[in-house]
């Protein structure tokens, strides 16, 4: 596993969006009353800049909802290819069928000072959200809305409030679900002038 805790910096709160725009599969994150989990999530997407807002699709059936729902608080992070095995199954085993999955699963987990929410060493990428209940969304789509409280991101992927995939080893690329176990990785930069 490449270890990125070691380059994190924090992101600007105007930029924090950025990390988002991308489209990368992230891990969805909660803990409430001493019980943990982290679960894979594709459906992540900025909703608002200034404060940066993001809604997550996250499913009534999943063990990690009602750890969210409960705590009003829960972290996204954005795995890399060298992370991907314990993401996938993260994703492929529930904590309702097995209650040390987070342990099997070989991630390797941190916090950040003043926060009790579980990451995953390994990832591009960390937020910590804290919910804005909007509970018919929540209950009628499934649909939750996080304000941000923190960013960060490794330095050697994201400088200056902007990706830079093209200089990084492809270990440090993040992941972008298909569907079954297929993900694509980030290509090449492709600028357009006007």
């Amino acid at each position: 596993m490449v270890q990125t805790v070691d380059f994190l910096k924090e992101v600007q709160p105007d930029k924090s969006y950025r990390l988002l725009n991308i489209g990368a599969t992230g891990i969805v994150s909660a803990v409430h009353d001493g019980v943990e989990d982290l679960m894979p999530a594709a459906w992540i997407c900025p909703l608002d800049l200034l404060p940066f807002k993001v809604t997550a699709v996250i499913d009534k059936s999943h063990f990690t909802r009602p750890l969210i729902e409960k705590s009003g608080f829960f972290g996204i992070s954005l795995p890399t290819v060298s992370v991907a095995k314990e993401m996938m199954y993260l994703g492929t085993i529930s904590k309702n069928d097995e209650k040390d999955k987070v342990e099997k699963s070989g991630a390797e987990i941190f916090r950040f000072p003043g926060y009790d929410i579980p990451f995953m060493r390994g990832c591009a990428a960390y937020m910590i959200f804290k919910l804005v209940p909007e509970e018919h969304n929540q209950k009628t789509y499934d649909l939750f809305i996080g304000e941000c409280l923190g960013a960060w991101a490794d330095e050697r992927v994201f400088r200056d409030g902007h990706w830079i995939f093209e200089q990084a080893d492809p270990s440090l690329s993040t992941v972008h679900y298909v569907a079954g176990s297929h993900f694509y990785t980030m290509g090449r930069p492709h600028d357009v002038l006007l």
